[in-house]
């Protein structure tokens, strides 16, 4: 029998199911290692695994060499074509826990660094507790990803940068957008009185997917933002807080994640009058999906708590 025999004989597809599984795990990471990780094996027997369905399809899925793995063009076409069917079999697989007395099994939520801070860490151990046959696995995640084909239950961002095909919950209180300094920087300088004299100062910012972060300020219920010049970038939301900290210069992050630092003196409010409140951060998931118990728990627990 050849491959193409093989592929189509309805008798071999089970064969086929844990390799195509495997495939896209590998395919998500880019990596063996991850892959091999999550999935709970070693990577020389993922390895193998992919290199027999392979052998299986007579085709050559991935593209491998010492620093990277990536998809050949038909590994590509075969992904986007795999991956709807293994959204139907996770989703066949929630549909049994939820027959279960209590809700339980892996929980994958896809969230940005700001949003596990906030509102998922304080709350984990209560949840935890609460549902001890849930395990959470939290990937923390700047980028707006797809939470189908990436594997995951839900995501956590704010809701403007939501897509339109998916299902929001909103999760916790209104934002604000706060702008901020260290005492040791202010020390001998002019404070800025509003929002254009930020140019005259060190301006500590971050980059984002689609270029960098735009300080946003409001007067008589107007948005503008403006432009912030200065010596420090990152793309890392801790990396910003430590600078802004240690007197670097002056920052401008989410009120929430610096309102300790403010009630202890280690950071001063600045141009408070002007600082922006807008929609906070949502849940989301696929609206074609089904929603398991697990993730239901999840979303109750925390309206209750936000």
């Amino acid at each position: 029998m050849n491959h193409e025999d093989a592929l189509h004989n309805p008798a071999n597809l089970p064969e086929l199911l844990p390799g195509i599984a495997a495939f896209a795990r590998v395919a998500h990471h880019r990596s063996f290692t991850k892959a091999a990780h999550e999935l709970g094996v070693s990577t020389s027997a993922l390895s193998q695994t992919l290199r027999t369905l392979e052998a299986r399809l007579g085709v050559r899925l991935l593209e491998r060499s010492t620093r990277k793995v990536g998809l050949t063009e038909l590994g590509q076409r075969f992904l986007q074509s795999a991956q709807p069917a293994l959204a139907a079999l996770r989703g066949a697989v929630n549909e049994v826990h939820d027959m279960r007395d209590k809700p339980a099994g892996l929980l994958r939520l896809n969230v940005s660094r700001i949003a596990a801070e906030i509102l998922v860490m304080p709350h984990l151990t209560p949840f935890l507790e609460a549902y001890p046959d849930i395990t959470v696995e939290l990937h923390c995640d700047n980028a707006l990803i797809d939470i189908v084909s990436g594997g995951f239950d839900a995501g956590i961002r704010l809701s403007e940068n939501l897509s339109q095909d998916v299902v929001a919950v909103p999760l916790g209180s209104t934002q604000r957008l706060a702008t901020v300094a260290a005492p040791h920087y202010l020390s001998g300088r002019t404070l800025p009185r509003e929002p254009r004299d930020l140019a005259a100062h060190r301006c500590l910012n971050v980059r984002l997917q689609n270029g960098l972060f735009r300080w946003a300020y409001q007067a008589d219920e107007r948005e503008f933002s403006v432009d912030t010049p200065g010596p420090f970038l990152t793309n890392d939301g801790d990396l910003l807080l430590s600078a802004i900290r240690s007197g670097a210069g002056i920052g401008c992050t989410l009120e929430a994640v610096i309102a300790d630092d403010i009630r202890a003196g280690r950071l001063i409010p600045l141009l408070e009058p002007w600082w922006p409140s807008f929609p906070g951060f949502h849940l989301y998931y696929s609206s074609r999906v089904h929603v398991p118990r697990k993730l239901r728990a999840f979303i109750d627990f925390m309206q209750t708590r936000s």
